[in-house]
């Protein structure tokens, strides 16, 4: 490793939020299409079908939620298992690519089962997954009973989670479309898009767009976001073009040298964001946009939810009822900061809803 003789800069931690919501799109909307902008933040967390929505309509000038909806029913975006092992909706291009980088991950992710998949030729597994799926879209429900019937000792869910794993599989339309209701089908992102697979994206590649998009940030930050491990290499190869900071915590980040680092104090206007939003899962250290008091107050139990943020950092959360659009803050805002999020509680509604009538209140603080 090459030796440092001149101590990094130190980025605050409001120097870090800054920056992070530039890359994030979320200090100013932007003008970017539904498709650049996924293809900028690297995909959006879809767990469920609202969510990649809502994000988009936090970042982006003139957004409505059909422009999204288009490009899944084109497929020109796909909604498959990546980072993590969750749901995110991705540009075809990026479908075909970063589902074979995160592959090792997914093959970890077996092992979890292992106990279900005693006898189970996994080979044979997916060759037969890959057949069933292709023939027609599956629910999981259809891929455990036909596994089910190949392997009738083996635990069922675990014969399609390990097929899950084993195969880049995207959940069909209308199943995400925006107004339309389906349960999860499922078969394989070649077969769905038409094109052969394609050669993973390179780690280094992945690296320099994640820091595009989350940056600056650690090794660890890049690994939490990715669900991958050992990437150090990666960063080591491209120590020389990168610039090197530390947090306040002594923790080393990279950044790429062109990309905006706001000052500080440059405003940050209230955001609403959906639930799982990668804003608040991709570093290791959620303290740039999740204040320390405030870490684990968007979930109950097995409930997420949405969060909102004040001056960049989440400041509470929020749901729309059946009349209304409940905002939930963590601590008592002050007059001019209720007016700001008020406005744009408002322009949220005007955006994702703009057909219906929602009032607007303020519901208890949460504990």
């Amino acid at each position: 490793m090459t030796k440092r003789t001149t101590a990094e800069p130190v980025l605050s931690t409001r120097a870090l939020n800054r920056a992070t919501l530039d890359r994030q799109l979320l200090l100013r909307r932007s003008p970017m299409s539904a498709m650049a902008a996924v293809e900028h933040l690297v995909g959006l967390q879809a767990q469920e079908v609202k969510p990649p929505y809502y994000a988009l309509a936090a970042r982006l000038e003139g957004f409505t939620p059909e422009d999204l909806s288009g490009r899944l029913a084109d497929r020109s975006a796909v909604r498959m298992v990546t980072m993590r092992s969750t749901i995110h909706l991705h540009s075809a291009e990026d479908g075909l690519t970063l589902r074979p980088l995160v592959q090792p991950a997914r093959d970890r992710e077996i092992n979890y089962f292992r106990k279900g998949l005693v006898g189970v030729d996994l080979d044979r597994l997916a060759a037969l997954s890959r057949e069933l799926v292709e023939a027609e879209p599956r629910t999981m429900k259809q891929l455990r009973e036909a596994l089910g019937a190949e392997w009738p000792d083996a635990d069922p869910q675990s014969l399609a989670v390990a097929a899950r794993c084993k195969l880049p599989l995207v959940q069909v339309t209308p199943r995400g479309l925006w107004g339309r209701g389906a349960q999860v089908s499922l078969t394989t992102v070649e077969h769905w898009l038409g094109r052969p697979a394609e050669p993973a994206a390179s780690a280094d590649a992945t690296v320099l767009r994640y820091l595009a998009a989350f940056g600056p940030a650690s090794v660890k930050d890049m690994q939490t976001w990715s669900g991958l491990t050992r990437m150090r290499p990666a960063f080591e190869r491209l120590r020389p073009g990168l610039l090197v900071f530390r947090d306040e915590n002594g923790v080393e980040l990279f950044d790429l040298p062109d990309a905006p680092r706001p000052d500080e104090d440059t405003p940050a206007p209230p955001r609403f964001l959906p639930e799982f939003d990668n804003l608040l899962l991709s570093h290791a250290d959620r303290t740039r946009v999740v204040p320390p008091a405030n870490r684990g107050r968007t979930w109950q139990v097995n409930t997420v939810y949405c969060p909102f943020l004040v001056d960049g950092f989440v400041a509470g959360v929020w749901r729309i009822l059946d009349d209304a659009l409940v905002i939930e803050p963590f601590d008592e805002l002050t007059r001019a900061q209720r007016g700001e999020v008020t406005e744009e509680a408002a322009r949220t509604l005007q955006i994702m809803h703009p057909q219906e009538s929602y009032d607007i209140r303020f519901g208890t603080v949460l504990p």
